[in-house]
C-alpha cells in the first residue's frame, strides 16, 4: 500500500476530475451531475466534500500541477483498466482506493457519473498511463433482446425463416457468369415459392397468410443473402401476385393467385416504359377492347414506347402489362392486363418481343428485359378489374367516376411496394455497417508508442462519425418503416396520407443507404474494395433502389406535394388568407421565443432533451411549408401556369420533402420508445434517438443559421455533442450491429475472419 496526499474520500474522484477537466464539454448540467453525486456520497468528509466541490468551479478550474499530480497518482497506483466492465471508470477509481487505502468499499454513487455523462473508456484510456484490457465491445447491453424489439410481433417466424436460410442452396459467393447466376436465383425462388414463403402477404385461401408486415420481414432478411434474389422474390411475389391480389377480383385470384405464390405462374410487372420513365400516366401501350371477338388487344406504338428494365422478363410466362384501357374510341387511362408473354415450350408468344437489358452495375441474377407487344390478343377476362371493368355488353364502368381519382386509387395498392423496397435498402445499409463495425473492432493501425499494441480504428473519433451515427439513424428507420408496413396493412388508414409518408421515406431512407454503404467500403480501405468480402456488391445493388418503385426525387416533390395538399385542405376551409395569416402568426410566434438565450442555449439537458428535436424538425417543415406555398400563390397571381409555377420551385419541394420525412421518422421512433418498458435497452434507444436528432440538425445547420434558430455557439455545440454521444457509443457499437440479427452464415467473410 503506498502512500497519497489524497483521503480516502477523495481518491474515489480524481480519475473522474481528472476525465472532466481533460474534456472540453464540461457544462453546468455536467456539473450539477458530479455535484449531485458528491453530496449524497457518505464516503467523503465535510473537509473532502468542500474540496471536490471546489474542483468543480468553472471559473476557477484546478491548476494545472494539480491535474498532472491526479495523472500521477493514477499512473503510479499500476492498476489495469478493464473495458469490458459494467462500469469500467467506478471500478477502476475503487482499485485506485484499494491500492492506497485498506478501506476501499465500491461507491455507488460514482456510477451515476459515469452513467449520466457518458465517460467511456475510449474517452480517457490514452490520457491515463495504465495498462488496459482492451475488448471490441462492452456487454452492457444484449443484443438477443434488442434484435427480439427489432423483430416485433413476427420474432417466432422471422427466427424459423432465418434458420430456413442456412441452407446451402442460400450461400453467398461471387458469380460473374449472369446466365449461371439467374439460374441459381430463380432455383431460390422457386425453393421459397414451394415452401410458402412467396404467398404470406395472400389471403389463406390462396395459400397464405394475409400477413403483409411478414412479408415484409421476409423480403428484408432476404437481403442478407443477396440483393437478386431480394428483388426476383419481389417481382413474382410482389409485384406481378400483388397486381393480382391487389388490382384484380375473385376470378383472378381463383385463376392465379395460388399458381403466383408457388412460383409454378412465373410473372412480370411491366409498368415502366423507355420514353416516359415515373410518368406512369404517359404511357403509350394501349389495351383497345374488341367487341367484335371480345377481347383486348394489346400494342406498343412506338419503338421507344417498350416495356423496359422488366425483373423476371425471361423466365416469366404472364405479365401485369399497365396500359391505356380503349374501349369504343374512349382512353379510360391507365389499366393493368394480364397477358401470356411465352408458350409451354418458353418460347415467346405470337406478337410479343423480348430482349435482355444485359449486364447491369448491380443485380445480374435479375433477368431484367425489355418487352413489346404487336397487336397481342388476350381475353376480356384477364383484364385486372378491381376499379375498372368492361361487361359483357362491351361498356366500360368504375365505381370511381373520376379518373384522377381512379388512377391514383389504383397506384396506391402499391404503396406496399414501396416500403419493401427502402425496408430492403435498409437490410443492405445494415450489412454494410455490421462488416464495417466487425472489422474495425479487430483493425489496428497506429500508435504513439512503437512498444505498444496499435490502436484500433474503431477507437478513431473520425470513424466512430463515420460510422456511429449512421447505425443510431437504422435504428430510427427500421423502427419508421415497421410502422409504415402496420399502417398499410390496417384497412381503416388514410391511404393518401399514407402515400404521403411512404414516398419521403422511401426517398429518404434509399439515399441514406446508398451513401452509408459507400462509407462503410471507405471505412474498409482496400478490403472493402475485394468483392469476396460483399460491401462492392452491396454497393451495386442497392444503388438501383433510388429509383425502383419511383424515383426518388420525384417522390420527395411527391410527398411535398403531399404536405401542401393538407395545407390547401385547411385554406379552402377556412380561406387561404386566414390561413396564411394563421401560420404566418404561429411562425411568428415561434421566431419570437427564439431570443438570443435560446438560439445560444447549449445546456445538455436542452441539447438532449427530444422537445427540442421536435421543435426545430416542426419549425423547419412549417416555415419551409408556408414559404412555399408563398412562392406557388406569387407565381399564380403573375398568371404562371401552375404547372410551370411548380417547375419554378421543385428544389424548395425537395427541401419541404425532406424536412418533413426526418421530422416523421424522428416522431415515429421517439413515440415507439415512450411505449417501451423502463430499463437499459430504452435507455439506449434514448440515447440513439438524440444522437439522431442532433445529427440531423447538424447537417441542416446552414439554415437553421440562416432563419435565426441557432447561433454560432449553439451550431457549434451541437456538433462537439454528436461527436460526444457517438463516442459514448462507441463501446455498444457491436452489441448494436448484431441487435440487427444478420443470420451468422450471411456474415463468414474473409474480411471478418
Amino acid at each position: 500500500m503506498q502512500k497519497t496526499s489524497y483521503s480516502p474520500g477523495t481518491l474515489n474522484y480524481i480519475p473522474f476530475f481528472y476525465v472532466i477537466w481533460a474534456d472540453n464539454l464540461l457544462s453546468i448540467s455536467e456539473v450539477a451531475v458530479v455535484r449531485r453525486a458528491i453530496k449524497n456520497d457518505p464516503m467523503p468528509t465535510l473537509e473532502d466534500k468542500a474540496l471536490l466541490l471546489g474542483w468543480l468551479d468553472r471559473e476557477n478550474p484546478p491548476l494545472d500541477n494539480e491535474i498532472k499530480n491526479w495523472k500521477r497518482t493514477i499512473s503510479n497506483s499500476g492498476v489495469k483498466l478493464v473495458e469490458s466492465e459494467a462500469f469500467p471508470l467506478s471500478t477502476l477509481s475503487q482499485k485506485i482506493v484499494c491500492h492506497y487505502a485498506a478501506d476501499c468499499p465500491f461507491n455507488e454513487n460514482l456510477k451515476e457519473i459515469e452513467v449520466n455523462l457518458g465517460i467511456q473508456p475510449n474517452h480517457y484510456r490514452h490520457l491515463f498511463e495504465v495498462e488496459t484490457i482492451h475488448e471490441g465491445t462492452s456487454h452492457y447491453f444484449d443484443a438477443t433482446e434488442i434484435d427480439k424489439i427489432l423483430k416485433g410481433n413476427d420474432a417466432m417466424e422471422i427466427d424459423r425463416f432465418r434458420k430456413f436460410l442456412s441452407d446451402p442452396i442460400f450461400n453467398w459467393k461471387i458469380e460473374r457468369d449472369k446466365s449461371v447466376f439467374r439460374r441459381k436465383v430463380l432455383e431460390q425462388v422457386q425453393i421459397l415459392g414451394n415452401k410458402g414463403y412467396g404467398a404470406i402477404a395472400y389471403p389463406r385461401a390462396y395459400g397464405g397468410k394475409g400477413d403483409m408486415s411478414l412479408y415484409a420481414s421476409i423480403f428484408e432478411t432476404l437481403m442478407f443473402v443477396d440483393g437478386s434474389l431480394t428483388i426476383k422474390f419481389g417481382v413474382q411475389f410482389g409485384l406481378f401476385g400483388g397486381s393480382i391480389q391487389n388490382l384484380g377480383t375473385k376470378k383472378h385470384h381463383d385463376q392465379y393467385l395460388r399458381n403466383a405464390g408457388s412460383a409454378n405462374l412465373l410473372g412480370c410487372f411491366a409498368m415502366t416504359e423507355s420514353r416516359h420513365g415515373s410518368n406512369v400516366r404517359g404511357i403509350k401501350t394501349t389495351a383497345t377492347y374488341d367487341k367484335a371477338s371480345d377481347s383486348l388487344i394489346i400494342h406498343t406504338p412506338g419503338q421507344d414506347d417498350n416495356k423496359v428494365y422488366i425483373g423476371n422478363a425471361l423466365h416469366a410466362t404472364m405479365a401485369s402489362v399497365f396500359a391505356q384501357l380503349i374501349v369504343n374510341g374512349k382512353n379510360e387511362g391507365v389499366h393493368t392486363v394480364l397477358v401470356p408473354i411465352r408458350n409451354n415450350k418458353n418460347e415467346p408468344m405470337p406478337g410479343v418481343t423480348i430482349k435482355d437489358n444485359g449486364y447491369k452495375l448491380g443485380l445480374n441474377g435479375v433477368d431484367n428485359g425489355k418487352i413489346w407487344f404487336d397487336q397481342v390478343k388476350v381475353p376480356r377476362e384477364n383484364l385486372l378489374n378491381k376499379y375498372g371493368d368492361i361487361g359483357k355488353d362491351g361498356k366500360y364502368h368504375s365505381d370511381i367516376k373520376n379518373p384522377n381519382k381512379r388512377f391514383f386509387t389504383m397506384l396506391g395498392t402499391l404503396v406496399g411496394g414501396r416500403i419493401c423496397v427502402a425496408k430492403g435498402a435498409l437490410s443492405g445499409a445494415k450489412m454494410a455497417l455490421t462488416i464495417a463495425v466487425k472489422y474495425a473492432l479487430k483493425r489496428r493501425q497506429f500508435s504513439d508508442n512503437v512498444k505498444i499494441q496499435e490502436d484500433l480504428i474503431m477507437d478513431y473519433p473520425t470513424h466512430q462519425m463515420r460510422l456511429i451515427p449512421a447505425v443510431a439513424e437504422t435504428y430510427v428507420y427500421h423502427i419508421s418503416l415497421d410502422r409504415m408496413i402496420n399502417t398499410y396493412s390496417d384497412a381503416s388508414t388514410d391511404s393518401r396520407k399514407l402515400e404521403t409518408h411512404v414516398a419521403g421515406l422511401k426517398a429518404l431512407i434509399t439515399w441514406f443507404c446508398n451513401d452509408t454503404i459507400q462509407e462503410c467500403r471507405e471505412a474498409c480501405g482496400g478490403k472493402g474494395y475485394m468483392m469476396e468480402n460483399r460491401i462492392a456488391d452491396l454497393k451495386g445493388d442497392v444503388d438501383i433502389f433510388t429509383t425502383f418503385e419511383g424515383d426518388n426525387t420525384v417522390l420527395m416533390q411527391l410527398a411535398a406535394k403531399g404536405v401542401l395538399s393538407d395545407f390547401k385542405a385547411e385554406y379552402e376551409t377556412s380561406g387561404i388568407s386566414s390561413v396564411l395569416k394563421l401560420l404566418s402568426s404561429q411562425l411568428g410566434e415561434r421566431l419570437s421565443a427564439i431570443n438570443p438565450l435560446y438560439t445560444n442555449k447549449v445546456d445538455k439537458d436542452h441539447l438532449y432533451d427530444p422537445k427540442f428535436h421536435k421543435h426545430a424538425f416542426d419549425y423547419r417543415t412549417k416555415r419551409l411549408t408556408y414559404t412555399l406555398a408563398m412562392r406557388i400563390r406569387d407565381y399564380i397571381k403573375k398568371g404562371v401556369p401552375p404547372y410551370q409555377a411548380f417547375l419554378k420551385v421543385q428544389t424548395h419541394l425537395m427541401a419541404l420533402g425532406k424536412a418533413y420525412s426526418i421530422e416523421l421518422a424522428y416522431t415515429t421512433f421517439t413515440d415507439f420508445i415512450d411505449g417501451m418498458a423502463d430499463g437499459k435497452t430504452r435507455f439506449l434507444f434514448q440515447k440513439l434517438a438524440v444522437l439522431y436528432g442532433l445529427h440531423e440538425i447538424k447537417k441542416d445547420a446552414s439554415w437553421y443559421l440562416e432563419q435565426g434558430y441557432l447561433g454560432g455557439t449553439k451550431s457549434k455545440a451541437i456538433k462537439q455533442r454528436v461527436e460526444r454521444l457517438s463516442s459514448e457509443l462507441r463501446p455498444h457499437i457491436e452489441v448494436l450491429v448484431d441487435g440487427f440479427g444478420i443470420p451468422e452464415p450471411c456474415l463468414r467473410l474473409p474480411i471478418l475472419d
